[in-house]
């Protein structure tokens, strides 16, 4: 029997409106060290998104290091397995490679090949219990499309299905039977960074990102004879079309739709049969709210319901509560947004959102029934404007809108 804690989506140096959440890192990787402390795990996976962006910062890729060190001290037996997701330069992450190898960090770039047949040393990562090759690891990073086989060189047209989901199906497939020889009779673990169909995306937090305009393939490309699947990329934690195919979360919210996740990391028992999982849920930092909690409020009722949290006037900045607003449209003033800012500067808040409220009834539509369509090149900005306007807000634009519009559009 062996446990694997599986993690993914951390996003060291990701910012909310500006805000720095280095206090928070800082604090949900205690965390992770103090589980790895507490559960004792055999291996730590964790499915791409190391950071935030391509090009991290010195601090964010600190942070990281100095994360993979602690975790080695605290359990020195541990094999960790790093794959790189869609916000990672996998070259950048692999390049210390030598130097990871040495405290049992396996990191996972883009797919290898060495005359034209994959290099399964740099995927598969045995996992050791009692001194002894218990289990494997099949590490597979975010699949760019160089990494897709066949699909650079096209397939036939008349091929029923997506091109890429079958690329990605057969990647799965050609890095399994590489690996086959080494893994017959032992616990295997795939992973992956990807859309699979059926998962629950956060509004605006996660990008669509398999290549050729696909954003998603289904749970049976990965192969049957995994006994887990441990996912990254969508942030909520969740199984997705069979129990062993899994989305760990993200150890934060990373964007106010995340407010009713339970953030946090799986833990997994092989060996004994099917995999067993529990969630495992990591404290939030610090709080991220809703304002109201429930339905919306007026403009004018901002300021009470600021108020009404009774904060610590003198609370730091990195320990403030982020907040999501949610208004009303009846009586909202011209430039709403930079409003809230003023009235909430004089609160330790961080607002990170602001919503108006759904129109209730039916929507209008953009273009008239009648009305011959247009290209997009032959359509007046303005009444593209207008319209936009009419159908988010149910009113038309005021003179105030269209001077924005207008300021905008000649600095554009």
């Amino acid at each position: 029997m062996i446990r694997v804690l599986h993690t993914a989506d951390w996003h060291i140096g990701q910012t909310l409106r500006g805000f720095s959440r280095d206090h928070e890192f800082a604090r949900v990787f205690d965390a992770l060290v103090a589980l790895v402390e507490e559960r004792e795990p055999d291996a730590l996976v964790m499915s791409g998104d190391v950071f935030d962006s391509q090009n991290p910062s010195g601090e964010a890729q600190r942070a990281f290091y100095e994360l993979l060190v602690r975790l080695n001290r605290a359990r020195p037996g541990m094999t960790i397995v790093v794959t790189a997701g869609n916000h990672d330069a996998a070259g950048r992450l692999v390049a210390p490679r030598a130097l990871l190898d040495a405290i049992g960090v396996h990191v996972v770039g883009n797919v290898q090949r060495s005359d034209g047949a994959f290099d399964i040393r740099r995927h598969l990562a045995p996992i050791r219990k009692d001194g002894e090759i218990a289990a494997h690891v099949l590490g597979v990073s975010y699949p760019t499309a160089s990494c897709l086989p066949g699909l650079a060189m096209g397939r036939a047209r008349d091929e029923a299905g997506s091109p890429i989901v079958r690329a990605v199906r057969d990647l799965y497939a050609a890095l399994h039977d590489a690996a086959r020889p080494q893994i017959t009779g032992l616990p295997y673990l795939v992973t992956g960074h990807l859309h699979v169909a059926g998962g629950l995306e956060s509004e605006g937090a996660e990008r669509r990102i398999l290549v050729g305009g696909e954003h998603a393939v289904p749970p049976d490309v990965f192969p049957e004879d995994a006994d887990y699947v441990a996912l990254g990329h969508l942030h909520r934690a969740q199984q997705v079309g069979r129990p062993i195919v899994r989305y760990s979360g993200s150890l934060i919210p990373l964007s106010a739709a995340e407010l009713a996740y339970r953030h946090g990391v799986s833990l997994v028992t092989l060996g004994d049969g099917p995999a067993r999982t529990e969630h495992i849920v990591i404290d939030r930092p610090v709080d991220f709210r809703r304002l109201p909690e429930t339905g919306e409020a007026s403009f004018g009722e901002l300021g009470d319901l600021l108020r009404a949290l009774d904060l610590d006037p003198a609370l730091l900045v990195g320990n403030r509560p982020f907040l999501q607003i949610v208004l009303a449209r009846e009586g909202l003033p011209t430039g709403y947004r930079a409003e809230v800012d003023r009235v909430a500067e004089a609160f330790p808040v961080r607002v990170v959102d602001v919503r108006v409220a759904r129109v209730e009834g039916p929507v209008p539509d953009l273009v008239p029934a009648g009305v011959p369509m247009l290209r997009l090149a032959e359509r007046d900005p303005e009444d593209l404007f207008r319209l936009a306007f009419m159908r988010t807000h149910d009113v038309e634009p005021s003179a105030g809108h269209l001077d924005v519009f207008h300021r905008a559009r000649a600095g554009a």
